[in-house]
């Protein structure tokens, strides 16, 4: 079975595709915006990347975001309530952690099926 990379580069690629299934690295927005506005950014990223993979966010599967601060935790579901509200939802899971660089205030993750 072939292994598709996307935007590979020394260290990572954007996105990888294994059989059916496609791997998203952690997207992350601009440095420093507001956590409403990086989610907005790594949600384009992701439909942009998974439109390049042969997907789209009807074929979730899973979702890991990482918030820098749970205290963003509302802020950040309201971005993602609106995008996921005319697509069926996948599994999810949302923690805290350090994120690369404290300018980061969120990371998403995706796993999705190709359509």
């Amino acid at each position: 079975m072939t292994i598709e990379r996307i935007d590979q580069g020394p260290r990572m690629s954007q996105a990888v595709v294994h059989g059916d299934t496609v791997y998203l690295a952690g997207q992350v927005g601009a440095p420093g915006a507001s956590v409403t506005e990086q989610t907005r950014t790594v949600l384009a990223q992701v439909e942009s990347l998974l439109a390049r993979t042969g997907s789209s966010k009807n074929h979730l599967l899973n979702a890991t975001i990482w918030l820098a601060d749970m205290a963003d935790f509302a802020e950040m579901n309201a971005v993602w309530d609106a995008w996921i509200a005319d697509a069926p939802a996948p599994a999810r899971a949302t923690g805290e952690a350090k994120l690369a660089t404290p300018d980061y205030k969120v990371e998403i993750i995706i796993i999705a099926a190709k359509a």
